[in-house]
């Protein structure tokens, strides 16, 4: 099966479907989307309750593409020290996704939200069909950043109403 599919992303293997025209121009990725297929750069979760740890859940239901892509953020300096993904979708998806981890390690949350999709998609040389796919990798870092300044914001106003509460409570 995985050479099967390999094999359709390199354009080797050609659909009974297809027509003689296409055949004979067949679809070829970028050797560093079949990298990233082939070789996916962090792969895995982290426990999601972590107030250290964002998560952003993004899918595309025009082509059944879902990407979850974790940062794990560093509180005292702000910094993103370790990003991991899970893709459900085809290779450009999870070449993406793969490419959004490695490009967000080690930077600032700031710069991390400069990350275009346009980037991404020029770095993998992705066709316009495939566009998409680098979009969901964006949207999916923005809404993992998202969700950690959302759990950094409600662990921190807890905090603080806490002794407010106690006094009212006295």
């Amino acid at each position: 099966m995985l050479r099967h599919t390999t094999k359709r992303l390199l354009g080797l293997g050609f659909v009974e479907a297809q027509s003689p025209a296409a055949q004979l121009l067949p679809r070829l990725y970028h050797e560093r989307v079949v990298d990233h297929y082939n070789h996916p750069r962090n792969v895995g979760s982290f426990d999601k309750s972590d107030p250290t740890v964002g998560t952003g859940l993004v899918g595309a239901p025009a082509c059944g593409d879902v990407m979850k892509l974790q940062i794990k953020v560093d509180e005292q300096s702000g910094k993103i020290v370790d990003a991991c993904f899970k893709t459900f979708g085809c290779g450009s998806a999870i070449a993406s996704s793969s490419v959004a981890t490695e490009w967000v390690k080690g930077k600032q949350m700031e710069e991390v939200l400069t990350i275009k999709n346009t980037e991404i998609a020029k770095h993998l040389s992705l066709p316009p069909v495939k566009l998409h796919c680098s979009m969901l990798a964006e949207d999916a870092i923005k809404a993992a950043i998202k969700d950690y300044e959302a759990k950094r914001a409600k662990s921190g106003s807890n905090s603080d109403t806490a002794p407010a509460e106690k006094v009212a409570n006295a």
